[in-house]
């Protein structure tokens, strides 16, 4: 399957097995139908990232890094490279970002490709690059991993990368931690 057919049905799954009724991923759904080219990050109005909701298996902590663009505490991840599967791709981005050690597709996934949460936000734009303000179409999902393997942060895109509680997530990504709240621990 290439990345739009990819694309296509992880969003679709999304919505009929995941989604909220008011989550109607507008933007995203017209930019596929108009087939922008998602999967580079000069598409706009706005283009894919994929990222890591990184758990402790307790499900009491959260891996989190300090990202240097952005200022603020968030969960790792980029924009979207070449993989398989997404969640391979959100998986490199937390490896990368953190030196996590162990990471495991969490078994909510069940192996497939459906993301816990789709996030479409708001992005700073570069103006030395000519990048306007734009949105990244987020495909979130969820990782296991332990906390007391040592984590070895990316300095060039992060400050730091640390295990916060799981309620650091409340500033963050508030659909994701209300889901959360419902998971059975593995």
């Amino acid at each position: 399957m290439d990345f739009h057919a990819r694309l296509s049905h992880a969003v679709t799954r999304y919505r009929a097995e995941v989604a909220e009724p008011r989550e109607h991923l507008s933007l995203l759904r017209w930019q596929m139908a108009e087939g922008h080219a998602l999967d580079r990050r000069d598409t706009f109005p706005g283009h894919l990232t994929t990222s890591a909701f990184v758990l402790s298996p307790d499900h009491a902590r959260i891996l989190l890094i300090d990202h240097v663009v952005i200022g603020r505490w968030l969960q790792p991840g980029g924009h979207w490279e070449e993989a398989e599967r997404f969640h391979l791709s959100a998986a490199r981005e937390a490896e990368e970002e953190t030196g996590v050690q162990g990471l495991m597709l969490h078994p909510w996934h069940a192996g497939e490709d459906v993301p816990f949460t789709i996030d479409s936000h708001d992005v700073p734009g570069k103006p030395a690059r000519g990048e306007p303000d734009h949105i990244h179409h987020d495909l979130q999902y969820l990782f296991l991993a332990d906390p007391a393997l040592p984590l070895v942060a990316q300095i060039e895109e992060v400050h730091a990368a640390t295990w916060k509680p799981i309620e650091a997530l409340a500033a963050i990504a508030p659909r994701a931690l209300d889901r959360l709240s419902s998971l059975q621990k593995p």
